[in-house]
């Protein structure tokens, strides 16, 4: 399926039915409190699943999915996808290590949020974004991302957010180009010094 960038994929509460699978693009998940707060859970890209609270029970989505860039996406219905997880060993094998990795991404964002400041959080999730630390060469530049769905990635204010960016830029970790913003692996002195 081919979802053009800020399209939405699924809304919270709608059923849920299928997963996603990123084959292209990068997808945003996001919840909405009961009194109208919204969070951003996380930017996914190429490789990525999302959805797959049908799979565990859920009957309804738990958050929404919008399309940051124009997706290429695999819609997997849960019916398929069950007896493939049962038959496709290497499928499966797969499937399980990224939610696992998923999961551990989780739990190392609820411990951010509860242990780091405002500042560190911020400069960890740009790190995380230019896939600094994972396999292969990092991507320096990051594609143009609000400030305000930062603020909502961290748990904090928008303006709080331009202060550090501003405060990166002058230090040289970040600059501000075409295609988006340009994070250099200095930035990690933030995150690795107390």
């Amino acid at each position: 399926m081919a979802f053009p960038k800020k399209q939405t994929i699924f809304t919270q509460g709608d059923v849920a039915d299928s997963i996603f699978y990123i084959q292209a693009g990068k997808v945003c998940l996001t919840v909405v409190s009961k009194i109208g707060k919204e969070a951003t859970l996380g930017i996914l890209r190429e490789g990525g699943f999302f959805g797959e609270g049908a799979l565990a029970g859920q009957s309804l989505r738990m958050g929404s999915a919008t399309a940051m860039s124009d997706c290429e996406l695999l819609r997997i219905d849960k019916e398929a996808m069950v007896p493939a997880l049962h038959r496709e060993h290497k499928f499966s094998d797969l499937f399980v290590a990224y939610l696992l990795a998923r999961n551990i991404r989780y739990e190392e964002d609820l411990v951010d949020q509860l242990f780091n400041s405002s500042e560190k959080r911020l400069a960890r999730i740009l790190l995380l974004l230019a896939h600094f630390g994972k396999e292969g060469a990092p991507e320096t530049v990051i594609p143009k991302i609000s400030q305000e769905m930062l603020a909502d990635m961290i748990g904090t204010t928008r303006s709080r957010v331009n202060l550090f960016m501003n405060r990166f830029r002058k230090l040289g970790f970040v600059d501000y180009g075409e295609g988006g913003m340009r994070i250099h692996s200095s930035l990690l002195n933030i995150v690795l010094n107390d």
